[in-house]
This record gives structure tokens, sequence and C-alpha cells, in this order.
């Protein structure tokens, strides 16, 4: 029942954002859905006459849908960026194969006698489609249109990641922030466009052939209606790119706006597009770390946190307490990296592999060697840790860095699960054991572990001794869980915009940029 009545909450706090993204969801669907029948239903009609063509068109149609669509998606964006235009390009590809096979099988079923019979009756070939053929068909055709609209439904909410909008906004949102009401407010409604997609469709395809047409008519006006949104154009001053989890985040967009009274045009995209979406300026503003090597790499502005909206984030390793119980040996190899590593270090071995496409193995191997904390692995036939990380440059940094001295000073082996997205996933497989050690910062485990009210949080923020004092203490409580001495370096959020435009602007602070959107 609580579940029940925060999704209650969720969905009247949020339902203007819902709907907005309910009917960009339909529109994604719409668009993509009506190319994959004006490409798809002569492709497969043409495929009836020249048969030889038929299994070269099917195959290359089949091969498009097994590619999986985050990797459909990421291959389009070099050739048609972020937004909307690869995510229908993406759709399109996928909703061909069954509108395609479909029309060419609902063809080929035709009784053969039922054509000889209209030949010898003297109707042409278009005669025959027409009026034979295509109403003959039209039940396979249907269920071909239906299949496409369903897959697409679903498909279309990864078109989240590539900042297109849809209903995948809340559910990657929510993912990363463990937030179930969030992930239901996107499911449901898409679950719920699926089938009512999947009604319409079944309900056109039992009109009559005079109501047919009419019901066409209205569908194809339909178009440009639910695709309105993409039509008119954005005004605004600046667009922001935003991950799923600072958009959400109590300590990231939801704070800065309570701090600064800021409101950015927003879209929402992959944490790993934010940097390239602002380099290429389809976006003028994304959210980041402020030891980032990108920051570099793309020559970017981190916009000062003037009114410290931003708690500290200072780095440590999150350990459960039974592993520390049983391997005491492991404490004083997990604490060799305490306190050796600053913010502009961090930010240069992030630069080396952002960059210098080093890899992170490569880069930690160097760093402990420059330490003298390196050693070759020894004979790794003790028990097995399993090392975790978030899905940044410099979480597996840092994760190669323990598995090289774990490797190095223990007879322990090691396995790493690196990537594993947003903070509560990983967190959620530490507490449930399915990884033992994670690199965190202390700031996130106050706001978003934790769930520390605003006031305390405030306060504590203050002073990162008390702060991790009080995140340690209650991780220990409440998880069995242990924070490790801090390594050094404070990877605080920021607001990161193109130095050049910043610099033309005349924006340092978040305070500038709040000045400057609202003149």
């Amino acid at each position: 029942m609580n579940d029940l009545a925060a999704f209650v909450d969720f969905v009247r706090l949020q339902s203007g954002k819902l709907l907005e993204q309910t009917l960009e969801h339909i529109g994604l669907t719409i668009i993509s859905l009506s190319l994959s029948i004006v490409i798809g239903l002569p492709l497969g009609l043409l495929i009836t006459r020249y048969k030889r063509g038929s299994g070269t068109v099917l195959g290359i149609a089949g091969i498009l849908q097994t590619i999986p669509s985050i990797a459909l998606l990421g291959f389009l964006i070099p050739f048609l960026g972020i937004g909307p235009k690869p995510a229908i390009f993406a759709l399109f590809l996928y909703s061909l194969l069954p509108i395609i096979r479909n029309t060419y099988t609902g063809v080929m079923q035709v009784d053969p006698t039922l054509k000889e019979a209209a030949r010898g009756m003297g109707m042409t070939d278009w005669q025959l489609l027409t009026r034979i053929e295509l109403p003959l068909a039209l039940p396979v055709l249907f269920a071909g249109i239906r299949t496409a609209a369903v897959l697409n439904v679903g498909v279309a909410t990864l078109a989240a990641y590539i900042a297109a909008g849809g209903l995948g906004e809340f559910i990657f949102g929510g993912i990363a922030l463990n937030n179930t009401p969030m992930i239901l407010a996107g499911a449901i409604p898409a679950a719920l466009l699926a089938i009512a997609f999947d009604f319409i469709l079944a309900r056109l395809q039992n009109l009559r052939r005079g109501r047919l047409k009419p019901a066409l008519l209205l569908f194809c006006l339909g178009i440009p209606l639910f695709s309105s949104f993409y039509l008119i154009p954005n005004n605004a001053k600046l667009q922001a790119g935003l991950s799923p989890e600072f958009a959400g985040r109590p300590d990231g967009y939801p704070g800065l706006k309570a701090t600064y009274q800021l409101d950015l045009n927003t879209v929402i995209m992959a944490p790993a597009l934010v940097y390239k979406a602002v380099y290429e300026s389809d976006v003028d503003i994304i959210d980041g770390y402020s030891t980032d090597g990108k920051i570099k790499t793309y020559n970017l502005r981190v916009l000062e946190d003037d009114k410290q909206s931003f708690p500290p984030y200072h780095a440590a390793f999150l350990v459960r307490e039974p592993v520390l119980q049983q391997h005491p040996e492991l404490r004083q190899v997990l604490e060799l990296l305490s306190g050796t590593i600053n913010d502009s270090l961090m930010t240069e071995l992030n630069y080396q592999v952002d960059f210098a496409k080093q890899s992170p193995a490569d880069v930690a191997k160097a760093y402990l060697k420059k330490k003298g904390l390196w050693q070759a692995s020894r004979s790794g036939l003790g028990e097995t840790i399993v090392l975790g990380s978030k899905i940044f440059t410099e979480q597996y940094i840092l994760t190669e860095m323990l598995s090289q001295l774990i490797k190095g000073y223990t007879d322990l082996q090691v396995s790493a699960k690196t990537g594993l997205g947003g903070t509560k996933i990983c967190f959620d497989a530490l507490a449930a054991g399915e990884i033992d050690i994670y690199p965190e910062y202390t700031g996130t485990g106050l706001q978003v572990i934790l769930n520390t009210p605003p006031a305390l949080a405030d306060s504590l923020s203050k002073d990162k001794e008390l702060m991790f004092k009080y995140v340690s203490t209650r991780f220990q409580e409440r998880f069995q869980i242990e924070w490790l001495p801090p390594l050094g370096f404070n990877n605080t959020y920021a607001l990161m915009m193109r130095e050049q435009q910043a610099k033309r602007l005349h924006i340092t602070t978040i305070s500038d940029l709040k000045h400057y959107l609202e003149q």
C-alpha cells in the first residue's frame, strides 16, 4: 500500500511532465510507424512481383532488427546527432521487418486459383492487387503493422538516452535513483500505450471498407498533430543536457533549482553522451564531475557553485564488513591509497584515459609504480573478492588500482563488475553481497543512500570530517558497510559550458547563468 500511495503521489506531482513524455512517446511511435508503412508496404508488394529479391530484402530487414537497440542508436549519433532524428530512424528500421514480411506473406498466401480466375476475367495486375490480393491479405498485413507498433512503443523508451524524450526519461531516472514510483510512472503508461495501439489497429482492421478510408485519413491527420512538439522551434536561450541521475537526485538539479531558483530548458540523455553533446553544440549546458578528464578534453568551463548548492563528494572505498572480518589482511591493502590522490591528480588520470586513450589498467599501474605501491601479482589461489564500479572513467581507474593492489599484496583472486550504472545499482549490489567493494562519495552517501533531511545535510556539508564521521557511522549501523579513509580528492557535481561560449556570454558562476537566462 505504501508503494501504491507513493506511486499515486508521484504521478500527481509530475502529471504535467508525464503528459509531455506520453505525447512525445506517441509522436515517436506514430512518426516511425508511418515511415515504416510508407516504405515497408511497397517493398513487401514489390518482392511479391520480383521474388528473386525477396530473400535479400527480408534478410536485410531481419539483420537490422537483430542489432541491439542501444548499439544502433549509438551508431546513428555521428550521422544524425542526438534527439528525435536518430530515435525515429532507429524505430523505423526496427519496424520494417514485420511490415515487409507480413505484406509479402499475406499476398503470397492468396489462393493461386483465385489469381488465375481474376486474370482469366481480364484483370490487370493493378486490379488483381487492389481488388483481390490486398483485401484477402489485409488480416496478415495488419498483424505485421500491429506487431511493429507494439515493438516501437517498447523500443521508444530507449530514446530518452539520446535526448529524444518519451517515457524512458522516468524509467531510466527511476533505475538510476532506485525510485520505484518513478520507474512505474514510465513503465505503466508505456505498457498501456502498447495495448492502446494494438487495440486501435485491431479495430481499424475490422472496419468495413467504406469506413476504412476516413479512419486512415484521420490517422494521417494525427501524424503532424502528435509530432508537432518536434516541429515547433525551441526558442530557449540555452539548452541543458542532463543525465538521469543528476536530474532526479536531491543534491543534483532539484537542489540546484531550490538554491538558485534556476529553471533550465532540459533534455535527458545517457551520462556517456553529455560531454559529446555539449562539444558538438547539441546542448549548451551539461552536468558532470569536477575531476573529469573530459573537461580538459572538450575545453569546457566549470561554472562556480557560488552558493554552494552541491555538497562535498570526497571519494572513499565502501567495503562490506563481513569481507574485512574474513580477510583482515585486506584492510591494510585497501588503505594504501588513502590520502594519496588530490583533485588535480585525479583529473589528470581521467584525462589520460579520456583523451590520451590509455586503458584504465595502464593508467592505474603507472600511478602505483610512481608511488612505489605496485607489486607483481601473487599466486591468486585464495578466495575471490568482487569489485564494482559505476559507469564513468574515474571509477574504472580506481577499481583497477584496487585490483592490482589486492593481487600484488595478497593471495586473493579479484573479479571486477564495472559499469554497473547509477549509485543505487552499485550500492544495492554491495548490500546484497553481489560485490564486495566499490568507490563511493560522501555527498552521495549522505544525500542519496541515507536520504538525510535537507537541514541536517546542509549543516554536515560545511565540515568534511564531521560529514565523513556521520556517514561512516550510519552506514555501519544500518548496512554493516564500512567507509575506508578518503582517497584525498573531492569529485563534486558541476555545471559546465563550452569555454568559448561561456566567455562570450560572460558566465563564470551559476548565478551568472541565472542572470543571463532572466535577461
